[in-house]
């Protein structure tokens, strides 16, 4: 218990860092899977294309790689930004590929009848996609939603491999200075117990709410 107690300051760094993380990647991550599923289903060619590359190439490499992608390899093109950002941008980007496929399934649900509907009346097809198909679409990917953020908020202690801040990275400081390495781990997990199930419960009161009726 000690281990938390006389180190409190150095595990509150470690847990504000990896909610910063999680927060800024997924608002990233949804604004990106937001974009490439609204260019997976256009009537665009070249649109779609672009959606399926994005989708394909993030989905298929590891995250570790795209790590040392953007933080190893932007800067030799000259581009020279905090470690944090390059880790919100390597965590955004993978996963806006996971939520893209998971909003592309949910607009799949709705049925073509509304969209044909929607521009009978004379709507184009961005207010088609954001004034009917995804509202409906929504409703239906809240929980993968959901899991898609916890499983990032998971992903972000690949970060500290990094010389970033976040809670798994705290273990290094306090394993050199004697600490049982047990208990150290043990209020490690409890740290992201608390994140990971934050984001479960707003994503419960969301389904609540906005979900498909049961």
């Amino acid at each position: 218990m000690n281990v938390l107690t006389d180190n409190f300051s150095t595990y509150g760094e470690g847990f504000l860092g990896t909610v910063e993380l999680t927060v800024y990647s997924s608002l990233l991550a949804l604004v990106l899977g937001f974009l490439m599923a609204s260019f997976r289903v256009a009537p665009v060619g070249s649109f779609r294309v672009i959606g399926t590359v994005w989708v394909t190439v993030l989905r298929n490499t590891p995250l570790t790689l795209l790590f040392f992608a953007v933080l190893l390899g932007l800067p030799r093109f000259g581009l020279v930004l905090p470690f944090e950002v390059f880790a919100v941008l390597a965590l955004g980007c993978y996963t806006s590929a996971f939520i893209c496929e998971v909003l592309r399934s949910g607009i799949n649900t709705v049925s073509r009848g509304q969209g044909e509907a929607a521009r009978s009346l004379g709507m184009s097809f961005s207010e088609t996609l954001n004034n009917v198909v995804l509202p409906q679409a929504f409703r239906s990917v809240i929980p993968p939603i959901g899991s898609t953020l916890i499983a990032l908020a998971k992903n972000s202690a690949i970060a500290g491999a990094f010389s970033v801040t976040e809670l798994l990275g705290t273990y290094k400081t306090l394993s050199e200075l004697g600490y049982n390495i047990v208990w150290t781990f043990i209020w490690i997990a409890v740290g992201y117990l608390i994140i990971t199930l934050t984001i479960s419960a707003l994503f419960n009161v969301l389904e609540k709410r906005y979900g498909v009726a049961r």
